[in-house]
Order: structure tokens, then sequence, then C-alpha cells
């Protein structure tokens, strides 16, 4: 049977949060202001469990449905065990509890033609690697990346299906996301389209690398953090690119034992919080230590629209600013696996939202399939709300509500298409 664990009762202000382990980055990150978390608990899904003719695991995406009151886990399988899928479940999150996730259906993604996707052994030309799994609330749709194969000539996609898994499209690539021969330039074989979140409104998609494009800089090291990893908004419906920004990672926060031990770090996941203000999810490895794991609060109209710059050189781009939200250091948990999904889940009875986070094992019997979820407390009075202009590139209308978070940068100027006064009688 699946464990339960009793739930950790501690509230993580994240104004004195502070990284156990800071990376010896030039300058320290500073605190995230506004917002807390509070852990809530901890499940997890037995090794390989079987469900439906399948092996259930490597959950690399994971997104809630609120009207189904349900959850949809990406299987991060390249079609090696059962053919690209993924899965359905029930979590039961309480102010106190996290059960363990009852799994509830499989469904396999398919080809333009209908059918499933093959794997290595079928010798298929097409080899999935699913990462990230959003749902559209609009469409009732399902948008899921791939990361590609460099070694395949395979390039990293975003997808479009029905819930039944029926291809329905695929958004165009951008020239510098496609796979390159050699390691002059171009994205690195398994550090592409790791992260994925849509805009509340569901108009537009942004899409994260796993870590910098080869051109951009080197991966992070634990003397230096990692060159600017590219996000990139796409209108949901055309997929034409909107704007792109920087993100700088951390450096790998641990020395490994061995000294020649693997260590990495990279964004596995991405998650908006509101219309601008985005979650983002760090993860590193360290042998002899284990994982690490942080996430950042960024606002995606900080920093240079980097959509048209070929080549990320220090000084001719600004990053967007970074605040720490959360070291997971700071939880004291027995072990903390390969985390790579995050998605806000059912609203408690408080009126705050709940975080929950999944791991993907890689089917490895030395890993778990490890669920993780929090409380997140923002501030509620009408006098903490106010009403924005979105910033000049937002392409839609907005007249969204949002918690007052301080801006670290100055306001962008107005709308230049404000609306119309509605004419008198």
């Amino acid at each position: 049977m699946p464990r339960l664990f009793a739930p950790l009762v501690l509230s993580l202000t994240v104004a004195g949060c502070a990284s156990q382990s800071a990376a010896p980055t030039p300058g320290a990150v500073a605190n995230a202001t506004g917002i807390s978390l509070r852990f809530i608990g901890e499940a997890t899904l037995p090794h390989r469990m079987q469900f439906g003719g399948t092996t259930a695991g490597g959950i690399s995406g994971i997104d809630y449905d609120a009207a189904r009151n349900q959850y949809y886990l990406l299987a991060d399988d390249r079609s090696d065990i059962n053919a690209a899928r993924y899965y359905t479940a029930k979590i039961n999150v309480t102010a106190t509890t996290l059960s363990a996730p009852e799994i509830t259906s499989v469904v396999y993604m398919k080809r333009p033609d209908s059918s499933p996707y093959g794997g290595k052994a079928q010798g298929a030309k097409d080899i999935p690697d699913p990462e990230a799994i959003r749902y559209r609330a609009d469409t009732d749709t399902l948008l899921w990346t791939s990361e590609g194969d460099k070694k395949l000539g395979l390039d990293p996609v975003v997808r479009e299906m029905k819930l039944d898994g029926t291809f329905i499209r695929e958004l165009p690539t951008l020239p510098m996301f496609k796979m390159k021969a050699g390691n002059a330039s171009g994205p690195r074989d398994n550090l592409t389209f790791e992260g994925m979140t849509l805009t509340p409104d569901n108009k537009a998609i942004w899409v994260s690398m796993e870590a910098s494009l080869l051109e951009d800089g080197n991966e992070p090291s634990v003397d230096a953090s990692g060159g600017p990893i590219r996000f990139t908004l796409y209108h949901a419906s055309s997929g034409n690119p909107i704007r792109q920004i920087a993100y700088i990672p951390d450096a790998i926060p641990h020395r490994p034992t061995p000294a020649t031990g693997w260590n990495d770090n990279g964004v596995p996941e991405i998650l908006m919080v509101d219309q601008f203000r985005m979650l983002v999810l760090e993860r590193s490895y360290t042998a002899g230590v284990g994982n690490s794991l942080r996430v950042y609060l960024i606002d995606t109209r900080d920093g240079s629209d980097v959509l048209s710059v070929p080549v990320l050189r220090a000084g001719e781009y600004t990053a967007a600013t970074k605040r720490l939200v959360i070291n997971f250091d700071s939880l004291k948990l027995k072990k903390l696996d390969n985390t790579e999904a995050m998605t806000f889940g059912p609203t408690l009875p408080n009126g705050n939202r709940t975080l929950l986070f999944a791991s993907d094992d890689n089917f490895n019997a030395k890993q778990t399939t490890q669920f993780l979820a929090f409380e997140v407390i923002e501030p509620k009075p009408l006098a903490s709300y106010v009403v924005e202009q979105p910033p000049i590139w937002w392409p839609y209308p907005y007249f969204g509500y949002r918690p007052w978070i301080p801006r670290y940068r100055p306001l962008p100027p107005p709308h230049p298409h404000p609306p119309r006064p509605m004419p008198k009688n």
C-alpha cells in the first residue's frame, strides 16, 4: 500500500527563510516577500506500480483540473517500458493531510496518424521524451512538451492533444531551439523544453529550457552560476512567440563526494502565480549528497526581451530578478527525490491555494515517486489588491487583480490602447 505521511507542522514565512546551503554565487539572492508556504505533508507511490497493463512512475509533469477534481500525471517514458502516456489521479489534500495518489486511468498519447508513440525497440523515428503537461480549461485539452533527442536529430516540441490522447497540433519550434550538430550552438541534449505553464486566462504559454543554449553560456558548476536560461512566451492560439526573458540558474549548492562525482543544476518546471508572476523550480543533484530543491519567484515583466538576441553575452541583456521562496533543505525531510513537477491544487476552506510537487523516479529502484504539498499564504484584504494595466508587450485585454507584491523594478508604461469609456445613454 502507498505510504501516508503525517504533516509537518511548519510554517515557512519566506521573508525570513534563508538557504541553508547557498551556492557560492557573486551576489546573494534576496528572499521573496508577501508570500509564504506552510508544509502540509508527503506521500509516495509504490515503485514500478502496475496499473492498466502499464508501469506507473517517472512523473515529470503534473497539473490539476479543478472542474473534475483530478490530476494529470505525465510519465517520462520514451516508449521504452510502455508507450508514451499520462495518468489521471485523485489526490486528497486538506489543511493537515496529503493522501497517497489514487490512479484512476491511463491514456496513451497519439501520433498524428492516431497510433501510439513507439520507442527504440520498435525502430521509431519520432520517439518522444515527455516532460511537462498543462490542462487548458478553455479548450478542455492538454499541452505537453517533448525534449527531443540530439543524437536522433529530434527537436524539442510542444504538442496539444485531446483528453483521450488524440493529436491536435504541434506548435512551431523556434530556430534557436532546433537541434544542431556539434557543440557550438543550439540546445544541449536532454536539457531543453523541461517546464511549461499557462497564464491564468489561458491566452498564452510560457515554455522554459532546462539549461542555457550552448552559445549562451556554460552549465552551472559548484563555483559559478549557469549561463542564462531562456523562458519563451507564446500565443496559445497560434503558437507564435510574444516575448522571451533570461533566467540565471544557481551554482550547484554542494560539492560532490568523491570530488569527481556527478553534479548538476537546472530548471525542471515553472508555474504562473498570476498573470505575470512566476514560480521557478530549480533542482540540483550532487553525488554523495542527493537532491537539492529551491523555488524562486520572478516577475516576467522584468528583464530584457531577448527573443531577437541570438547570443546572450554578459552586459548586453538584463536577466529577470529572482527572489527565494523556499529552500527545501529547510524541511528536514529524510529524502528529497528528483522533483520535476509542480502545480497548484484545490483551494482550502480558508481560501488559500495548495501547491503540489511530484518527483520523477526514473523507474529506478533506488529512487521514489514522491509528492509534497504546501498551503500558499498570500494577502487577502481588499486593500492588498490593486488593478494594474498590462505591460506594453501583452497583446490581449487584461483588467486583472493581483496580490500587491512590491515590484523590484519600475512599473512598465501604460498599455498604448487603453479601454474606451462606455458611451452614455
